[in-house]
């Protein structure tokens, strides 16, 4: 099977799953509240008037049967109308989402790249010294992510590289935010797609570059530390796996170093594993936001999505399910692609 064959397989694999999802969040947006909930800006239901009401039920179908308010359900979402989030100053949902998306999409991705240069490094060196110090030291630092609280570690690491730094006189990282609003203003940064570091650099604007890659650093090293673990483990399993394999010990019999033998043999077969890992803590890390993005006051989905529970805003809450969601569909998507260059007898599966 061609690579453009298997990916389109898995594309339409995709069908069952999205439904799945839909009814999922279908399901729970009449459990948990009155569906008519979501399209208020008022807040309740008493405060509007009977017409109002009846208004929005018959726009969405909400006096039909149930098969025929899930048909309305679907059609709005292909619409683009998620209803409205009183969480975010009644603006519709989905505006809400692609205003917030991006911060939160630049926080995980810059956190996934940090796990996977922690990870896989700390895995290899365990896999290589297995049972000596280098191997101790990897576990306990790795392991030490899971065990810690994200909150409380974020906590810290605002209380040691900024409160404890600044009363040393010493240059320290900033506390919240994604940038220095004094300096955009005065620098006339603006953003464009909601990357802040992508834009700057658009833009040519090095100070506001400079200053959102250290706005980034420390709640990305929040968010990836949990995720190192698990990532360091399965790097090592799966190397000391590969480690065994007879053609590894034909490369070492043909005089090869020992580096040329890892990095050059090895590494690529194991890395396929760690692959799924790494696919899922992307959406882990994604969906763990919340907390991250509460600590370091990040506008991002995270922090939207906790006012949204704490003001019992259901339209922001069933938006914000539903794409974190499809991220973690697509996310095995890509996996399941990246299977197939790694490994390429995924394809004649």
């Amino acid at each position: 099977m061609r690579a453009r064959d298997y990916i389109i397989r898995r594309l339409f694999l995709l069908i069952p799953v999205l439904i799945g999802i839909s009814l999922v969040t279908f399901t729970l947006s009449h459990m948990i509240g009155d569906p008519i909930a979501a399209y208020l800006t008022e807040g309740s239901i008493e405060k509007i008037s009977p017409e109002r009401i009846q208004m929005i039920i018959k726009a969405h179908g909400l006096d039909q049967p149930i098969y025929l308010q899930y048909a309305y359900y679907i059609s709005d979402i292909l619409r683009g109308d998620w209803g409205i989030s009183r969480a975010d100053a009644n603006r519709p949902v989905t505006e809400s989402i692609a205003r917030y998306l991006p911060a939160t999409f630049e926080l995980t991705i810059v956190a996934v790249l940090l796990t996977l240069a922690m990870g896989i490094p700390l895995g290899i060196v365990s896999a290589t010294r297995k049972d000596r110090l280098p191997d101790h030291a990897a576990r306990i630092f790795s392991l030490t992510g899971v065990s810690i609280p994200v909150f409380w570690f974020a906590l810290m690491l605002q209380f040691t590289f900024f409160y404890t730094l600044k009363v040393l006189r010493l240059p320290s990282l900033p506390l919240s935010g994604r940038v220095d609003q004094t300096l955009a203003a005065a620098t006339g940064f603006h953003s464009i797609t909601g990357f802040y570091v992508l834009d700057s650099l658009l833009q040519g604007n090095m100070a506001v570059f400079v200053d959102a890659i250290l706005h980034l650093i420390l709640p990305s090293f929040a968010l990836a530390y949990i995720s190192v673990a698990l990532i360091a483990r399965m790097m090592r399993s799966s190397m000391l796996e590969v480690l065994k394999q007879d053609y590894i010990t034909l490369a070492r019999s043909k005089g090869l170093t020992e580096r040329v033998v890892i990095y050059r043999h090895a590494l690529k077969n194991a890395l396929i594993p760690t692959v799924t890992i790494a696919g899922l803590a992307f959406g882990g890390l994604l969906a763990g936001a919340v907390l991250t993005e509460s600590v370091f006051n990040w506008p991002g989905m995270g922090r939207w999505s906790t006012g949204a529970i704490l003001t019992d805003d259901i339209a922001a809450i069933m938006g914000f399910t539903l794409v974190i969601a499809v991220v973690y569909v697509l996310a095995n998507l890509i996996v399941d692609v990246l299977y197939a260059f790694l490994d390429p007898r995924i394809r004649l599966g």
